[in-house]
């Protein structure tokens, strides 16, 4: 199998995990990006509640936050870092109230702020999963 096969067959498995269902985590999402300028990877964290239905609430408004579409809320903690692993200890070590309550939400802001890494070293796009 060449290099190229080896990545399409990567990218089509996790394609296909990215369609599956996960509960959302109580203390909030992050929105992840990379600052080519400064060279950082980026995590913005927000806050939100869960409803009866798993749907993420804004804790001010009650409304339900779209999952597409631009949303102006207020950014709960920034984050910036020149790793994912500098990231990760930021996130996950540093702070004194968790973040994050979910295992599978800590594995997903992994894998994510590793493909952040890649794109700022090898100038690819970076898209959030």
């Amino acid at each position: 199998m060449t290099n190229l096969e080896l990545k399409a067959l990567i990218r089509k498995i996790d394609d296909e995990f990215s369609k599956r269902f996960i509960a959302l985590d109580p203390e909030g999402y992050f929105i992840i990006y990379v600052d080519r300028q400064a060279n950082l990877i980026c995590a913005k964290h927000y806050t939100n509640i869960i409803n009866e239905k798993g749907l993420a609430l804004d804790p001010q408004t009650g409304e339900v936050i779209p999952v597409k579409g631009k949303v102006e809320r207020p950014v709960n903690t920034f984050y910036s870092a020149r790793t994912a692993k500098e990231l990760c200890i930021k996130i996950f070590e540093e702070v004194e109230s968790p973040l994050v309550t979910k295992l599978d939400h800590a594995a997903y802001l992994g894998r994510e702020f590793h493909r952040a890494e890649m794109a700022l070293i090898t100038g690819e796009e970076y898209i959030q999963d």
